[in-house]
């Protein structure tokens, strides 16, 4: 049975992954931002009135992306460990000659529906960035026709 026991582990186990590569790529992301940070704060006191203003405009997107980011590698870790809680039961019930499937049932349930969560946040930190590094209208020269 132990056998039948690991075939079932498979599946998590590659959930597992999946969450090891998101947050392999938010904390790139994260990074990203913090270095963007840095640099803002470094402009922050250099600069005066609309460009002031646009320092501050912009740092307040990046706060808002640091916080998604965050928040989805909270969600992450949680998902993390209810796919190991999940394996765990599946060993354990083993291990115990009980069939823990309700257990097992709603650990996996709760890691998958946390993993959904994070990708929301992605979702929205990726449409913040979208709406942010847009080009102005006027610097597309939109009205030119011999483009």
């Amino acid at each position: 049975m132990i056998a039948q026991t690991i075939q079932l582990s498979l599946a998590p186990v590659f959930v597992l992954v999946a969450i090891g590569n998101i947050m392999n790529i938010l904390t790139t992301r994260l990074g990203r931002i913090v270095d963007r940070s840095r640099a803002l704060q470094a402009l922050h006191g250099k600069t005066t009135g609309p460009a002031h203003d646009a320092v501050v405009i912009e740092m307040r997107y990046v706060d808002r992306r640091i916080q998604l980011i965050g928040h989805a590698l909270l969600v992450l870790v949680l998902s993390g460990i209810g796919i190991g809680v999940t394996v765990g039961t599946l060993f354990l019930g083993e291990l115990l000659g009980h069939e823990l499937r309700i257990a097992v049932q709603v650990t996996f349930f709760a890691s998958i529906a946390l993993l959904m969560v994070a990708l929301v946040y992605l979702l929205l930190e990726t449409r913040l960035v979208a709406q942010t590094l847009r080009l102005p209208r006027e610097l597309l020269e939109l009205d030119r026709k011999d483009l």
